[in-house]
């Protein structure tokens, strides 16, 4: 795997850039959990909470990104320094690791350290703690109302347009597109002429390799899926640690979309012409980078 270049530097607005000698990130530590005590908290109006995010989630986060996984980031510069952008991503992996991933490279690696604020299915957050840590860390419904309101506040949205059909898909299918909706984010996209980023990540699928299902089980939880992978349900709670795989993350050439007329964002045609390319852009990316990757294991 060809060497990673190291990090930039964080921008100032980083709390905790993850290259932080030990003491100072305790004594950032200590000042966060002070100042929570005397009650200082800020958010926005979707939740989002910048402090906590950086002095509690993202340092969780960075466990798996720095010492478990191995990942190559590829095309970053393709991801705009400021202003709106939807950035567009394959879904795989039981659990939703590459978003995690994602919001880590974004944040400690891209120039501008940019936060990712990714549109998640209802289910995450109709359960009570699950929901209030995924608002926390800036992170809203995949509604249209939610996602134009984001982009027209200037930020970085990320989008899984398989949703539960990519991240549930069994191990025999892995790297293998399904199917992307009806394409209501090319249409938020065009509404609010913000550029699409196709993003193709590689490695997430090895992590728990999904061998089966359990479908009456999931009916009963009321989840998608309940997954049956070599090691869960077979040796209970270590089943859910992640395998130690290699990953390649590439951010592609933005597609722009100001340049279209209005009556696109109505225009079902214009929309799966838009939504075909981009998965077609993912799909022969994905397709390229597993060659490349080879092992999964190999460190």
């Amino acid at each position: 795997m060809p060497e990673q270049a190291p990090p930039p530097s964080t921008p100032a607005d980083t709390a905790e850039p993850s290259g932080a000698a030990a003491p100072d990130r305790v004594a950032d530590a200590l000042d966060f959990f002070r100042r929570r005590l005397e009650g200082g908290s800020q958010a926005d109006e979707f939740g989002f909470d910048p402090e906590l995010t950086d002095h509690a989630l993202l340092p969780l986060m960075r466990l798996f990104y720095d010492h478990w996984f191995q990942i190559e980031l590829r095309g970053l510069d393709n991801v705009p320094a400021t202003g709106r952008a939807l950035l567009v991503a394959n879904h795989s992996g039981v659990l939703p690791f590459d978003a995690l991933m994602l919001q880590v490279a974004l944040r400690d690696h891209h120039p501008a350290g940019r936060r990712l604020r990714m549109l998640v299915a209802d289910l995450v957050l109709d359960v009570p703690l699950l929901s209030g840590l995924a608002r926390r860390a800036g992170h809203t419904l995949a509604a249209p109302a939610d996602a134009e309101r984001l982009l027209r506040n200037e930020e970085l949205v990320g989008v899984f347009p398989e949703g539960f059909k990519g991240i549930g898909k069994p191990f025999a299918e892995r790297y293998r597109l399904q199917r992307f909706g009806r394409g209501g984010y090319v249409a938020t996209a065009l509404r609010t002429r913000a550029p699409i980023v196709p993003c193709s990540i590689v490695g997430a699928e090895e992590i728990y390799p999904k061998v089966g299902d359990l479908p009456a089980l999931a009916r009963l939880l009321r989840l998608p899926y309940f997954p049956v992978t070599p090691a869960f349900p077979l040796l209970g709670p270590l089943g859910l640690v992640p395998l130690p795989t290699r990953w390649i993350i590439e951010f592609g050439v933005p597609l722009p979309t100001a340049h279209l007329a209005d009556e696109a964002a109505d225009d079902p045609a214009a929309i799966e012409a838009i939504s075909g390319e981009v998965r077609g852009t993912i799909q022969s990316t994905l397709d390229r980078l597993v060659v490349e990757r080879g092992d999964p294991f190999r460190r």
